[in-house]
């Protein structure tokens, strides 16, 4: 095919719309379910497993926080025990609207609370204990952490989520069934107290040598059984129905298998649920990569500390981790079609500290010169293949800045090929890609070749794209064409997005 189109870009806004997730969900819904009539071609048939509505609205935060707070923060442990004095909660300045402001500048989506750790301590007042903010001096035990960091969140445009851990080294009947009920009572409070939730959390660590009501001892569960999930489940459903629940293996997102923020290569969103250890706290095989082709979207949620521990501790203010090491994980996973939860612990004042913000500011700095113009952007574009002869499926729809349109190539072309003409040469060292999910994940590997003299030469490969792949190259490239050829396909590709940048420096 020969005919040329000129790619559109969305326009001087475009970086702020897509960056604030404005494209909605419905909108790929809606480009999805495209009547016949209104186009010369169908819309192609969803390949396997495809996300939800409440799976696509995650998929658009890609960068969200993580804040490990309570009383640990205070002892210097990790884990608590649970026979912690609720008074040694006491942040000396706490302020909420510091803490998420600072999410937000950083480009964080949202943020993710530990309502409640390990040790059981939590950071509201719970009708249902007293191991909570309402016996500390904070506030005058009229405090709500909780309430204060959601209403923060709502004020500067970030979404909220909660973290509720199963284990609980501080309750009496932690491993017997009246702790279920406990926990689902405090989940509730949560779940209608605060305002819509983006995400519900919950981990794996279950069971072990706790305080539990001063009992001492050490309780063994059957993390298989004893939490009856599917009911706990069902309650964040009826009560929250757009939020994503996260464990070992979702069951809307799942660990990564590892928290140092790194994704498998390739790395899918598709798991096989039926296989043994599919649950919180489960086996982690398989969670890096996924599973092809498997029973359901369940894609990758990576998570990490800014500092080596999760909560803040004094001795750790010189290893936070670098601007540099930062993106590095940035590209190893929200570039691998995955999301990054990336924990930034407050301090004792309850404030997130300077060194971290030294580090997150530099980060984004870099991002945000790196992502600010689509040198692509203008191109003339051709494909090899063109669902139908009307433009819905055009491959210059990858240039558009939108993810409700796509190019597609017939039921019975797999490895098809666009071409990217620009009016001289342009040099970069990122190429961004996105598939249309609302079809499912179709790509398999993707091949780049730029024209150099008078052949085009190969300069990078990658596997799995998803909701966004980012190749980075050690070295720049610069060249007047690039091509971009999918080398293997499980069904016709669909791909939403295309993008050529250039990191500072390159």
């Amino acid at each position: 095919m020969n005919d040329w189109t000129i790619g559109r870009q969305g326009g001087p806004g475009r970086r702020k719309r897509m960056g604030s997730g404005a494209v909605c969900a419905a909108a790929w819904v809606a480009a999805a379910t495209i009547a016949p009539e209104s186009c010369a071609a169908d819309p192609p048939q969803p390949y396997g497993p495809t996300p939800t509505e409440r799976q696509l609205r995650w998929h658009e935060m890609e960068f969200y926080g993580f804040l490990h707070f309570g009383v640990n923060t205070f002892t210097d442990r990790e884990w608590g025990y649970g026979d912690e004095d609720p008074a040694v909660f006491h942040p000396t300045a706490f302020d909420a609207d510091q803490i998420v402001t600072v999410a937000r500048a950083a480009g964080m989506r949202g943020l993710i609370l530990t309502a409640k750790h390990h040790d059981g301590f939590c950071l509201w007042p719970s009708a249902y204990t007293e191991h909570s903010v309402k016996r500390s001096h904070w506030r005058d035990g009229k405090g709500d952490v909780v309430r204060e960091i959601s209403e923060a969140c709502r004020r500067h445009g970030l979404k909220f989520g909660v973290y509720l851990s199963p284990w609980d080294r501080n309750h009496p009947e932690y491993g017997r069934p009246a702790y279920l009920e406990y926990y689902r009572n405090q989940l509730r409070e949560l779940l209608t107290g605060y305002g819509e939730l983006f995400a519900v959390w919950f981990d794996g660590a279950n069971g072990g040598d706790g305080y539990y009501g001063g009992a001492r001892e050490t309780r063994r569960i059957d993390n298989r059984t004893y939490y009856d999930w599917p009911r706990t489940w069902e309650l964040v459903r009826s009560l929250q129905p757009m939020a994503c629940m996260f464990s070992d293996a979702g069951p809307d997102f799942r660990w990564i298998g590892n928290e140092r923020g790194i994704a498998g290569d390739p790395c899918w969103a598709t798991l096989d649920l039926t296989k043994p250890g599919r649950y919180p706290g489960g086996s982690a095989e398989g969670l890096p990569n996924g599973e092809r082709p498997g029973t359901a979207w369940v894609p990758a949620e990576c998570d990490v500390s800014i500092r080596p521990g999760w909560f803040y501790h004094p001795a750790e203010d010189e290893r936070v981790k670098s601007p540099e090491q930062l993106l590095e994980i940035y590209y190893a996973s929200v570039g691998r079609g995955c999301c990054l939860n990336l924990n930034i612990p407050p301090d004792r004042r309850g404030r997130i500290h300077e060194n971290d913000i030294r580090a997150l500011m530099a980060f984004r700095r870099t991002l945000d010169a790196t992502f600010a113009t689509n040198r692509a952007a203008g191109a003339q574009v051709r494909a090899s293949a063109v669902r139908g002869p009307e433009p819905a499926y055009a491959p210059g729809n990858l240039l558009d800045g939108r993810r409700d349109t796509f190019w597609c190539a017939p039921d019975e072309e797999f490895t098809p090929w666009v071409e990217f003409r620009f009016g001289g040469p342009v040099r970069f060292n990122v190429v961004e890609l996105r598939e249309y999910l609302p079809s499912g994940q179709r790509t398999e590997a993707v091949a780049l070749d730029c024209w150099e003299g008078d052949q085009w030469k190969e300069f990078a490969r990658a596997t799995s794209i998803g909701n966004r792949r980012l190749i980075r190259l050690p070295q720049a490239v610069e060249s007047d064409r690039v091509r971009l050829r999918v080398t293997r396909a499980a069904a016709c590709p669909a791909l939403s997005e295309f993008g050529l940048y250039l990191e500072p420096g390159k």
